[in-house]
């Protein structure tokens, strides 16, 4: 088995994107010996959720891994949380699993779409449990990577995040 183009792409200490988990940092490469043949393998670290990832090097773009974000696509998905909600007239059920595979496609400007749409100001209306659960995972998502690509810890993206929700919220009369 050839060495695959990925490994050159991400190198330890760097911070990728794996869409079903969110933002974690390559701690290595390492070769491991699996049903008799040997792989390489990125070990990534998700150190929020203590959890650690071995992704086979040759795999790694096919299940989606990336880079962070690039600061242009962070201003969008900001402009994203900007805009008007739209939320669709469809079943619940049918929207969840849109939001869910939003959230699971890694795509910021996705994941930002959903924060949006699922944004309650205080005066809104309460959010049910699922509704609640989406808009955290969807936040947190965003929060981590917007650090990251900021190089800002948590706290600050979160609050960089509320403010531009805030200032879209209509005033109250």
């Amino acid at each position: 088995m050839s060495k695959s183009k990925a490994s050159l792409d991400f190198r330890p200490n760097d911070y990728v994107v794996y869409p079903a988990h969110g933002v974690g940092k390559v701690v290595s490469v390492e070769e491991q010996e699996i049903a008799g043949m040997n792989l390489e393998l990125f070990v990534i670290s998700f150190e929020k959720d203590k959890m650690t990832l071995r992704v086979p090097t040759h795999k790694a773009t096919e299940v989606g891994m990336r880079s962070l974000s690039s600061p242009d696509i962070v201003t969008k998905a900001m402009t994203t949380l900007k805009g008007k909600a739209k939320v669709k007239r469809a079943m619940w059920s049918r929207r969840a699993q849109e939001y869910e595979q939003k959230i699971n496609s890694g795509d910021l400007i996705a994941i930002a779409e959903v924060v949006r749409d699922l944004h309650r100001s205080d005066d809104q209306r309460e959010q049910s449990y699922s509704e609640r659960q989406l808009y955290e995972a969807a936040l947190e998502r965003m929060t981590r990577e917007v650090a990251a690509v900021n190089g800002m810890d948590e706290a600050g993206a979160q609050k960089h995040m509320d403010s531009v929700l805030e200032s879209r919220a209509p005033a109250a009369a």
